[in-house]
This record gives structure tokens, sequence and C-alpha cells, in this order.
């Protein structure tokens, strides 16, 4: 037992400490054992990686990083620009060797002597500034003067006075927001910018790209709104849990009131979707299409689009659209595959079922995407001359390059008793009616809908068996009977549908079909449903896009719009089919059916059954044309 002083001593000693604890908060004084500033070192690798915060003109620094092969000289540069994380493009491996640490689609450059770079846009990953989606080019709709385009021409100035292995030219390229920021860059008029690939482009995302279709509010992208919106990294996704979304959705209402329910009203972005709901001046002003064709065309590019892009279907195809008149240089090219978002970087042997005999994104990599670069990237450089159009044609046609897009002209009628035919109506046939629900919409594929994680089957909605649709009542289905020759079609299949409904707005949606013999040498496409083209239009804009107004009861009205590029055979033996529908759930927003001022907020009294009307007599002939080319 210790000394009765000894422990009087210590009693003090620990009395006093609590007192002094008491007047003044302990202060950890040992160092930390983590060390931010480490890099994994490369001294043994066959590869070079910096990092550079590359100064804009007001000062603000965006991270980039920087990576080639040991030993290049005289190298090109290719660089993109991301809001996901410009050091998430390497791999979390310690691997000293360069093919294992960037992504496959990329090893071919940097094995190839190219300078990778990587750069997180203003306000996102670890750069500095202001994040702002989308950010519109300086001007009415952006009084900064800062933009996507001058922070390229900021980087590219460091990169080619910074990097003494290079031969100061440089691309771009990149896919969906990336796409967006390859295509801004070539507005940025900077003499070192030789080529710009931009994939899967976001470029007017009211008329088709990611937000709306025709006026149709795209719901399900309210869900990445957290992943890049609420932290400068990537974010949570929104707390809905492994969930049937089209059982969600139905049941919390509104595409706004699934906004309030997960919290998504905080993010300005949602706000302007609320008070921009018509294409208005706002997304009129940004669109890049009619942007870039208001400017000479000085950067060449190769525009990469998916026949099967479940989020950016029209950017791609409209930039085209909008540049090939213009482009007297021929410096701009379509390339087309039957891809999904993204798909080519990746395997594009086969999108869920359909299998294309080949892997055709590799091919585009190696044989289209690689030698564009090269001819205008590398010193001395020379590759193919390409052609304004280079796509795979879905449905056994392969390959194809062409000069022009073909124009919509033969009309496939909808006739009385289900019938599809070449040959419109001389007398009177009754109108087929259907009554629309919105408490039972149709869905976009078979039920669950997943998003993410749990089954990635949206992705491929736009290539999923359409018999689940055909089955519905409020579905109308029209098709040809097993066609005697091929028909390929190769360009954009316009609708003009004639149409009424007994409510004040409604939404239409077109789907032209392939439909496969019921015996085929893959049981598995027996019977398949295959969709060529698939879009919806809002009535609401009907009479103008940018001024919402209300249908009249019971009057037909004339419904012109534009399906998604397509590239397709339809074989012998095939039929086509073509449905009409009124919801398309839950990737896009119920219309109520009943006019109101802004459908984000309609109540749940709002939506209401509608019987809806489509005709085809002489006088209002409902059909699609087919823009068929002749092999």
């Amino acid at each position: 037992m210790a000394p009765v002083g000894v422990w009087v001593a210590g009693a003090l000693l620990a009395l006093t400490t609590v007192m002094s604890a008491a007047a003044a908060p302990p202060v950890d004084t040992l160092p930390s054992d983590i060390n931010p500033a480490y890099r994994a070192s490369t001294a043994e690798a066959d590869y070079v990686r910096r990092e550079a915060m590359i100064p804009m003109r007001d000062g603000v620094k965006l991270y980039t990083l920087i990576v080639m092969r040991k030993g290049v000289a005289r190298a090109p540069i290719l660089l993109e620009r991301t809001p996901y994380g410009a050091d998430g493009n390497l791999g979390r491996t310690s691997s000293q060797r360069l093919d294992q640490l960037v992504p496959a689609s990329d090893a071919p450059y940097v094995e190839d002597g190219y300078i990778r770079v990587w750069q997180d846009v203003r306000g996102r990953g670890r750069s500095e500034g202001t994040y702002v989606t989308n950010r519109p080019l300086s001007g009415p709709l952006n009084p900064t003067c800062l933009d996507h385009a001058t922070d390229t021409y900021d980087t590219l100035e460091w990169l080619t006075h910074n990097i003494p292995e290079t031969n100061g030219r440089v691309g771009v390229i990149g896919g969906s927001y990336a796409g967006f920021t390859s295509l801004m860059a070539t507005l940025s008029g900077h003499p070192a910018l030789k080529a710009a690939v931009p994939i899967n482009p976001m470029v007017d995302v009211w008329m088709g790209d990611d937000w709306y279709h025709n006026g149709a509010f795209r719901q399900i992208t309210l869900n990445v709104l957290p992943i890049i919106m609420a932290t400068k990294q990537r974010g949570p996704s929104t707390a809905t849990g492994a969930v049937d979304l089209y059982a969600r959705m139905l049941e919390t209402g509104s595409a706004g009131d699934y906004m309030r329910r997960y919290g998504l009203d905080v993010f300005p972005a949602a706000q302007r979707f609320i008070d921009h709901a018509a294409y208005d001046g706002w997304w009129q002003g940004q669109a890049l299409d009619k942007l870039m064709a208001a400017r000479p065309i000085v950067t060449p590019m190769l525009l990469v689009g998916g026949l099967y892009d479940e989020q950016d279907l029209y950017g791609a195809p409209a930039v085209f659209r909008a540049l090939h008149p213009l482009d007297k240089d021929r410096r701009v090219s379509l390339l087309m595959g039957p891809w999904a978002h993204m798909g080519v970087n990746g395997d594009g042997s086969s999108l869920g079922p359909i299998r294309f005999g080949e892997d055709t994104a590799a091919k585009a990599r190696r044989d289209i995407i690689k030698p564009f670069l090269d001819a205008h990237l590398k010193d001395g450089g020379n590759g193919p001359d390409l052609p304004p159009v280079i796509s795979f044609a879905t449905g056994g046609g392969g390959w194809r390059r062409s000069e022009e897009i073909a124009q919509a002209g033969t009309a496939l009628y909808l006739r009385g008793e289900g019938r599809l035919s070449f040959e419109r109506p001389t007398a009177a046939e009754p109108k087929d009616d259907y009554i629309s629900d919105p408490a039972k919409p149709v869905g976009v594929i078979a039920r669950p809908f997943f998003f993410g994680g749990r089954s990635d089957s949206w992705k491929t909605s736009l290539i999923a068996d359409q018999r689940f649709a055909g089955q519905r009542t409020d579905v109308l289905t029209y098709v040809t009977p097993p066609l005697d020759k091929a028909v390929h079609i190769f360009g954009q299949p316009q609708v003009e549908l004639f149409a009424a409904t007994t409510g004040t707005d409604s939404d239409f949606v077109v789907k032209l079909i392939d439909v496969y013999p019921d015996e085929m040498e893959d049981p598995d496409l027996g019977g398949y449903q295959l969709p060529v083209g698939m879009d919806i239009f809002r009535g609401r804009y009907l009479k103008a896009l940018d001024r919402p107004a209300p249908l009249t009861p019971g009057k037909a009205e004339a419904y012109h719009f534009a399906l998604p590029m397509a590239d397709h055979v339809f074989a012998k033996g095939h039929r086509i089919m073509v449905q009409v529908q009124s919801s398309w759930f839950p990737v896009y927003d119920r219309n109520p059916q009943t006019f109101v001022p802004n459908i984000f907020n309609a109540r749940p009294q709002d939506y209401r059954k509608a019987t809806q009307s489509v005709f085809h007599d002489p006088v209002r002939a409902s059909a699609v044309r087919l823009p068929i080319v002749n092999d």
C-alpha cells in the first residue's frame, strides 16, 4: 500500500488537473499520422504523373492531372474536362504499369505516346471556384465573362507552355457532361486546339437530352442532382433505397412533389426546372447546336452518338444537323453506333439480347476515333479522310459511310383494325380510342424499375422488348404484314399524328418497332419487338414550345415531331409496328391531363382519366414517315 503522503499528493495532482481542465479545454499536441501530400512513388513506373493547379483569368485555380509514358517527346495532348472527378480516371492500384492504371479506352493513347490530361471543371472535385451546371456561354445568361470556353483557353495556354514533352497540339475528348465541355472548348478560339471528339454530348437539354424531351420532364434525372451538386466530390444518391421507382414515384405524386419529398428542391438546378418548364429564353439561349451554327467552324470535330443512348440521344445528331450545311471544308463528321450512354467506351458486341457480330465499340475506337485524332494531333499525322457520317446499321446492316442523312419521305399510315400500311387511306375509317389513366401509367420497361446498383435494365430501356406494352388496353398497336423485302431506314423518322383528347392537356408517345418472326435461330429473339425509334411530345406545347396552352377537348390536332436518329434494317419476313400511348413512366413525369399552370406543382385531384383518339382518314391520315435508303 502506498504511503499516505504519496496518495494525498496524487489526489491533489488529479484535483489540480480537473480544475485546470475546467478552466481550459485540453489540446491534442500529438502530430497526425495522415499526410495528404502523399503520392504513390513512380520511380520504377513506366509513366510520369503530374498534378497542377492551373490559374484561370480570374485567379481561380483548376485541378489538373497529367499522365504520360516515360520518355515521350513531341507528344500531343488529349484533354478531358469533367465534373465527375479528374483523379477518378486512374485506377486505385499501386501498379507501376501505365496500362494497368488508365481506363481501357485510354490505354491506346498513352501507350502510343499521348499526354493524357484530366481536369476538374470550375467548382468541382479539387478545383476552386463556383460550379454552375452547364454554365452558359458568356452573354445574356452569364454576365461573368467566365465560361467553359474561357476556362479551356486558359488551360490550353498553360499546358502548351508548361509541358516540355508536348508538340503543342491539343485535342479534347469526353462524354456526357464532358461531351458538353468538349463542344464548348471548340468555341474557345485557342490556336493549339486541333481536334475535338464530343461523345454523347449534352446539347439541348429541353428538346431531347437529359432534362426534357419535347417538353416532357425526365424526372429520372432528379436522382443525379445530389451526386454532382451536394458536395464538390461525388455526393450520395437520392435516399429512396433499393425500391421500384415506378411505385415510389407514382405514390409520391408530381415531379415537384418528388423533389420536395427527398429534399432535392434545395438545388438551384431543380428550381430552374420548375421556373423554366417551357422552352423559354433560358433553354434556347444555351442550346449548343444553335450557338455553334452561329459561329465559324474552326476545329475538326468527330461527334459520337449512340443509337440507344438513354440519356443524351439528341445531342450529337443535332450538332451535326446544324453544322453539316455550313461545313464547306468537311471538318465535321458524325459517328453513330448501337450503344447505350457512353457505350462506345465499353464492350460493343451486344446490347441487351441483341448481338452485332463484332465488338462495334472497339472497332470505332480503334479504326475511327483514334485515327481521327492521330491525323490532327501527331507531327506529320495523316489518316483516313472521314466522310460526313459513319454509322452501324442494326438489324444486320453493318457499318456504312454516307455523305448525307436521308430525309423522311415514305409514309407508313396508321390504319383501322390495327393495320400499318404504305397505302394512304382513301375512305373514312373509324378512329381508335383508348383511356389514359394517370394512376396506371405505361412503363418504360416491364416492372420493376430500379435506378442504379440493383439493376441497370433502365439503361437498356430503349432496346427493351415492347410486348409488355402492347398487352395493355391503353396502348394502340399498328403492324404491317411480314415484309417481302428488307427496308433500310437511315435518319430521323417523322411523326404525323392526328389525335384528340377529352382532357385539356396530354402527352403522346410514338414508338417505331421491328417485330421479329416468332421462330428465330436465337430463341430469345422469337417474336421480339425491338424498338427502333421512340419519343414523347407534351401537348401543352403544340402551338408554341415557349408558351404552354390548354388543348381543346375533343378537337383533333396535328402533332408533328421527330423520332431519334435511326440506322436500321427491317429484314425480309419481319414486320414493322407503331405503338401510340400517353405515358412513359417513370423516366418521364406524368401529364395530369388537366391543364395546370405548371405540372411540377400539379395536385392529386388534377390527375384525371382522359379518352384519347387517333384518326386515320383521308384528311387526318396519321403516319410515321421513314427515311428509306436504297443499299
